[in-house]
This record gives C-alpha cells, sequence and structure tokens, in this order.
C-alpha cells in the first residue's frame, strides 16, 4: 500500500471510490446515487476490522456496535424493499425475533461467522433493492400494503435518512475503535 496523500482523511480524493466523473440527472439517478454513497460509505468505515472490532460496543448501556448496524442496515433494506414494497409480509426479517426486537445489536458478537453472515445478508439484500428500485419509472408509484401505502420516492428519501444517520454513528463507533475518522 502507497503513503497516503492525505493521512488525515479517510481515502486520498483522488481514490475515494464515491467520486465519479458523471453527474446524474433526473430525480430517480439522484437519489440512487445519495442511497449508493452512503451506502458506500457505511461499507467504507468498516473496512480492515476484525470480528472482535466490529462488534465493540458504543458506550454502556447502548448495543450499538459496527457489527450491530450491519445487521440492523442488512434488515432495514429487507423490510423496505422485500417486505414493504414487494409484498412479502409473511417472510421473517433478518436478524430480528419476537423474543428480542434487538437482535440485530444483542446478537453482533465478536465471531468471523456472524461478521461473515451479517455481510453476506447487506450485500443480498443491497443488491436486490438495487434490482427493485430499477423496476420503477415514477417515484410516485404507491407501493406497499393497502391502507398503508406510501410513494416510492418517500420510502427512497427514508433509505438514505437511515444510513446518513447510521455513518454519523458509524464514525464515532470507528473513531472509538482505531481512531479514523470520517470524511
Amino acid at each position: 500500500m502507497s503513503e497516503r496523500r492525505y493521512p488525515d482523511m479517510w481515502v486520498d480524493p483522488e481514490d475515494d471510490p464515491r467520486e465519479t466523473d458523471t453527474t446524474p440527472r433526473g430525480e430517480k439517478a439522484v437519489l440512487a446515487e445519495y442511497l449508493d454513497h452512503f451506502r458506500m460509505t457505511f461499507e467504507m468505515k468498516c473496512e480492515g476490522l476484525d470480528a472482535q472490532q466490529m462488534a465493540r460496543r458504543s458506550v454502556p448501556p447502548s448495543s450499538m456496535s459496527l457489527l450491530g448496524l450491519v445487521r440492523h442496515l442488512a434488515s432495514v433494506e429487507f423490510h423496505w424493499f422485500r417486505r414493504f414494497i414487494e409484498g412479502q409480509m409473511e417472510l421473517d426479517r433478518p436478524f430480528k425475533s419476537p423474543d428480542d426486537r434487538d437482535l440485530d445489536f444483542n446478537g453482533a458478537v465478536e465471531d468471523p461467522a456472524v461478521v461473515a453472515e451479517a455481510w453476506d445478508a447487506w450485500h443480498s439484500e443491497v443488491a436486490h433493492a438495487r434490482e427493485v428500485y430499477d423496476r420503477y419509472e415514477d417515484l410516485g408509484v404507491l407501493v406497499g400494503p393497502a391502507g398503508d401505502e406510501s410513494e416510492l420516492r418517500e420510502i427512497v428519501v427514508h433509505m438514505i435518512e437511515e444510513y446518513a444517520r447510521h455513518c454519523g454513528h458509524a464514525d464515532l463507533l470507528r473513531e472509538r475503535i482505531d481512531g479514523r475518522t470520517g470524511q
């Protein structure tokens, strides 16, 4: 690995995978780019950490950890795109349980298999969410169960908000682990 030109930044600007030479045009492309930007930012915050670091809790009594956030975000992607938009309400959300509503965080233990399972689920749900989103041209279309419909754009904006908030949490968690701060 070469020496970084900007050691105070997460990555050197010219190496930042979030930066592209394209400018999205239109609401659908802009929202997709923002959501993917935050997804990628979140993943970058977790890069290079082992199972113990991923499972390290923030501050008592909180159960928040980077691993818990991966599990939580996989569950959120699943809920909105599979259950809500596609109507697959019979499917159980990953990392959730009627006995433990916070299983996504409480089950985030320092085990490499648990970390691998979480990342596999998250990558799978993000890929599926992108496929679902690509099926729609009109972001004003109503989706969701009868009587509880929302415009697709509302769900995508909610997902952007969800990731933006959790990227802030990830910044603080990562800084506590090894001192790295975000950009």
